[in-house]
């Protein structure tokens, strides 16, 4: 699943934790970056995603309660099968500092010898402002398809220190994220195509951090390049991300 079939913004900074989280994130399975998958050369991605919250706020701050729209482009720009690469922009909207920056590069599953897991390494949430935004969030991923159960992916991360901390201003800067996703009813587009219309996606990221927590949700394509993802999304640290959110994305592929 790429960027393009799920995506998820994330872009979290202490700054950003008064008026809520999100992500800013290269291609993903649903709240974290831990999927195989990198965009195509020269396919570009865009997503519009919100995350808001269905409980009723426990005090008078808005910001504890919803995070900013996100709006990003993703770009594959290698033209190999063995290696790929994508880049990305987002923007977070309303924030002081909304721009954020994340690459990836890797093998495909397959491609380094038969059987052979997808491997990659990239990099998001590099914000503009120093000691702000600027996360820095540098993780692997190993990823596999199980036949019938699957595709699962894995990976550690490590980011700035001096920004991702819980909320109590204890350095939170590493641990690791876990992914799953499965497609199911097949179709084929006018091209003779397949792909499936409806996927279920999970995944997790350890720590009390801005980017600590997870969640699972429903995509569902319209048509291959365009979907709409919902479900709901849970934080391992409150005191920066509020409660649960529930999220809804759109997202939309193009040449």
């Amino acid at each position: 699943m790429k960027k393009f079939i799920a995506t998820t913004a994330l872009a979290a900074t202490m700054t950003l934790a008064a008026a809520g989280a999100a992500l800013a994130t290269p291609s993903t399975t649903y709240w974290t970056p831990m999927v195989m998958d990198i965009q195509g050369y020269k396919v570009g991605h865009l997503t519009l995603d919100n995350y808001f919250s269905v409980e009723k706020p426990k005090s008078d701050s808005v910001a504890v309660n919803s995070f900013p729209t996100d709006v990003g482009l993703t770009v594959g720009i290698l033209p190999f099968d063995k290696i790929q690469m994508e880049i990305g922009v987002d923007a977070l909207w309303p924030s002081d500092n909304p721009y954020f920056f994340n690459a990836k590069i890797g093998a495909p599953e397959g491609a380094l010898f038969s059987g052979a897991p997808a491997l990659q390494v990239g990099i998001f949430n590099v914000g503009t402002k120093n000691k702000v935004t600027n996360q820095n969030i540098v993780f692997g991923v190993i990823g596999k398809t199980i036949p019938v159960l699957g595709r699962v992916t894995a990976g550690p991360y490590i980011g700035n220190s001096a920004v991702l901390k819980d909320s109590n201003g204890k350095t939170e800067n590493a641990g690791f994220m876990v992914a799953y996703d499965r497609g199911f009813l097949l179709t084929k587009d006018a091209e003779g195509n397949e792909y499936s219309k409806v996927v279920l996606a999970a995944d997790y990221a350890s720590g009390k951090n801005a980017i600590g927590g997870g969640g699972f949700g429903l995509y569902y394509y319209f048509t291959k390049n365009i979907d709409l993802l919902t479900g709901p999304v849970w934080f391992n640290d409150k005191g920066i991300n509020g409660a649960w959110k529930w999220t809804t994305q759109i997202d939309i592929n193009f040449p």
